[in-house]
């Protein structure tokens, strides 16, 4: 069974990519070749969970699939996102600065289906000796649901990432 999180960094890749901002996510399973452009690195640096309801418990969904009732489980969770930005090495970082700009443009005009952006910081550009390339930190700390229903026998089925109900 998941748990939902395995969703997170890949969804915000994607959100990313389809607004112009060029992405992918951390400890990929197939190896990649380095970018020659400026890419946001996408990962899960912790999440924070809390009690969605009584015992969990959001209420009931009738499930058009199956043709059933279901009862929906789930917490709540604050999770923090790492989007650092990798630049070539030459250049004075404006490629950098720019890729940031877009970032919160995208992030602040929209939010990834499920996640509901709520704090956006980053740090200082550096020269990562490691990767040879300009690094600046960014973090988005987001909000979502954890929910899961139960089949008939009241077995937990896997997780979805929902978003957070807009008023």
């Amino acid at each position: 069974m998941s748990t939902g999180l395995e969703q997170v960094r890949e969804r915000m890749a994607e959100f990313l990519n389809s607004r112009g901002v060029s992405a992918v996510t951390a400890w990929p399973m197939a190896p990649r070749r380095e970018p020659e452009r400026t890419v946001a690195v996408v990962s899960l640096r912790g999440c924070k969970v809390e009690p969605g309801g009584l015992q969990n418990y959001l209420g009931d969904r009738f499930d058009e699939e199956t043709g059933r009732w279901e009862e929906r489980y789930g917490r709540k969770a604050r999770l923090t996102l790492g989007l650092d930005l990798y630049a070539p090495e030459k250049g004075d970082g404006q490629a950098v600065q720019w890729a940031f700009d877009k970032l919160v443009q995208v992030l602040l005009l929209e939010e990834p289906e499920g996640l509901a952006v709520e704090e956006l910081s980053c740090g200082q550009t550096v020269r990562d000796g490691e990767s040879r390339r300009l690094k600046r930190p960014v973090d988005a700390v987001c909000t979502a649901w954890l929910s899961a229903g139960t089949d008939a026998g009241g077995a937990f089925t896997d997780f979805d990432l929902r978003g957070v109900m807009k008023v």
